[in-house]
């Protein structure tokens, strides 16, 4: 268990520097090294475990019960903050793309990351591809166009005009 939470706590550091410019505070990473330390503290914790029950101490084994249930206390309380502010988290997500889809060029590293992420994640916009009418590109190309990463993978003619949604 503590390998496996290891490898998702450095492959979420390692994603996060596709999506670093979505993420204006730091603390975005804060949770991806917080499993990293719980996969240390369960690496101690389980070889207490073993050792307890290789030896066969009361004691030991108390102390392991008695460590287990601080950590299931810790696990359902970070479930229930989780749960509790699922929609501030939401709302200042989406709030900070829209500021970094204003930024789009087309050319500089905020375009790229927009564009990395919209054929990454299959999508067009925050929610949609509307959300490109309000953006200062839209209005510049002259033709009205959502950018190219907004194609689907399988349209073959696709300019990124909204005539044709359906390729979008």
């Amino acid at each position: 268990a503590a390998a496996g939470l290891s490898y998702v706590g450095a492959y979420v550091i390692n994603t996060y520097k596709s999506y670093d410019n979505f993420l204006q505070d730091k603390y975005a990473l804060l949770p991806a090294v917080i499993i990293i330390c719980v996969a240390v503290v369960m690496f101690v914790i389980g070889l207490i475990g073993c050792c307890a029950t290789f030896r066969e101490s009361r004691v030991g084994l108390g102390l392991f019960l008695a460590i287990i249930l601080v950590i299931f206390i810790a696990e359902v309380s970070a479930f229930v903050l989780g749960f509790v502010y699922r929609e501030k988290v939401k709302t200042d997500v989406q709030g900070t793309m829209r500021s970094v889809f204003e930024q789009y060029d087309g050319k500089n590293p905020e375009s790229t990351v927009v564009d990395y992420l919209q054929e990454q994640l299959h999508c067009c916009g925050v929610k949609n591809y509307s959300d490109w009418t309000t953006t200062q590109w839209f209005n510049s190309t002259g033709n009205h166009s959502v950018p190219q990463s907004c194609c689907r993978d399988d349209a073959k003619n696709c300019t990124g005009l909204l005539d044709q949604p359906q390729e979008l």
